[in-house]
């Protein structure tokens, strides 16, 4: 099979044929039909998210067929966990000790065939397109979990406006709520796609809104958002970091913190995350923008992502 192969932190993927993976007890041979790019995939090729036994395939937002059955599933970032330890045990599995992620320490879909657990494959609802399922697994799964730990906020603001924004905006829309977007500034084409999406506001990171937020979320990994976001915020607020990396957080004046604002993390997702989140997005009718890749351009889809230069989602087709 076509694989395009992690190698070493700060090299491009290499295209490579191996040998399509035989399931071991418990595991689905998938043929890979879309998988989408993710901000975790550069932060994997430039070693600020360790892989400990490389080569390694990238990629853990996989929309594919069972080779056994026919079924269309998806397969997100948490791809394994022990089930046992203290985090599983309290119904965190998405803390687990010893979990495996798809892409970092299972191969993932930056190929034509992967195998998956099945216990952590989602069925995918509905009949949309692979390639626009694809971002749902791990940019709409960690942009709604982010929301949920908003709570109920009615003014919400998402800086960086990327794959995960661009899909929670027409969540939060549905809800009811009202979404404000922090962009890069002089980014007239995101700020504009957030206000196509039903944003009431779109400005620079550094501008301050033209109303108090209840929640926001950061989804760019820019450390430096967090003081701003802070101070965006009401008292008894929300702040979400929702990466799996960011820049180092600048010290800050406790008062923009203090009066119960909560500054707090997301990390990965449960599976209970996916089946809610799925059905979610089938009756809010999400439609994601995508930007599509042959696998052989997987260098050239991370790079455009790196550089802002496309808005919606990247998507490879196998």
């Amino acid at each position: 099979m076509r694989a395009m192969v992690f190698e070493r932190v700060g090299a491009p993927l290499r295209a490579v044929e191996l040998p399509v993976p035989s399931p071991g007890p418990g595991q689905l041979l998938l043929r890979i039909s879309a998988c989408g790019i993710c901000r975790t995939d550069l932060h994997l090729l430039d070693g600020e998210v360790a892989i400990a036994h490389p080569p390694r395939v990238l990629g853990h937002q996989i929309v594919a067929t069972s080779v056994a059955d026919g079924r269309r599933v998806g397969v997100p970032w948490l791809g394994w966990t022990d089930g046992d330890c203290p985090q599983c045990r309290a119904g965190r599995e998405n803390l687990c000790e010893h979990a495996r992620f798809t892409g970092r320490d299972i191969d993932g879909g930056y190929a034509e065939y992967a195998v998956a657990d099945e216990r952590f494959c989602l069925e995918i609802p509905g009949d949309h397109p692979d390639e626009q399922v694809a971002p749902l697994l791990c940019a709409g799964l960690i942009g709604y979990r982010s929301l949920s730990l908003c709570g109920d906020a009615h003014r919400v603001g998402f800086y960086g406006f990327g794959a995960a924004a661009h899909i929670l905006t027409q969540v939060a829309r549905w809800q009811g709520r009202e979404v404000y977007a922090f962009t890069r500034a002089g980014d007239d084409a995101a700020q504009a796609f957030a206000r196509e999406l039903g944003a009431v506001w779109a400005g620079a990171s550094e501008d301050a809104p033209p109303a108090e937020l209840d929640g926001a979320i950061i989804f760019a990994p820019v450390g430096a958002l967090v003081p701003a976001a802070l101070r965006a915020v009401r008292p008894g607020g929300t702040v979400v970091c929702g990466g799996i990396h960011m820049s180092d957080i600048p010290s800050f004046p406790y008062e923009i913190l203090w009066g119960e604002r909560v500054l707090r993390s997301v990390a990965n997702l449960t599976r209970s995350d996916g089946h809610e989140f799925l059905a979610l997005a089938a009756q809010a009718r999400v439609r994601t923008h995508v930007n599509t890749y042959t696998l052989e351009r997987a260098n050239e889809a991370l790079a455009d992502l790196r550089e802002g230069n496309f808005t919606g989602a990247g998507v490879l087709l196998p």
